[in-house]
């Protein structure tokens, strides 16, 4: 069975994109907040909208996606529902250069997403 592959806490199997050497970590609110603002985080399948007032809006496959999120000691920290199911809570490292952006979970030891911002 095919699963949705977000780090927004999607179980997901990923396959490795770009080196990871070349994306940044965003460290602060304000730099998460000037990076996703006023975009659209894409990937196959997957359009989300992380807005600056800690909401979280969009699709997965056919299914609705919602959340808040907050910045807590320097990661990006989710609560997510896919479809109406409860995706738990999750704290997310994120890295970022030219135009994508990669979740990390479980404090950057986990899954990865990329993501294109559009």
């Amino acid at each position: 069975m095919w699963k949705l592959s977000l780090a927004f806490g999607f179980a997901a199997t990923l396959t490795a994109g770009s080196a990871s050497a070349e994306l940044a970590i965003v460290s602060s609110q304000s730099d998460f907040v000037r990076l996703i603002a006023g975009k659209t985080l894409s990937r196959p399948l997957v359009k989300i909208e992380v807005s600056e007032d800690g909401s979280i809006l969009g699709k997965g496959a056919r299914w609705a996606v919602t959340g808040d999120w907050m910045w807590r000691d320097g990661f990006f920290c989710r609560s997510l529902y896919w479809g109406g199911l409860g995706l738990g809570y999750n704290c997310q490292e994120v890295r970022a250069h030219e135009g994508r952006v990669r979740f990390t979970s479980d404090r950057g030891t986990g899954d990865y997403a990329d993501f294109k911002l559009n």
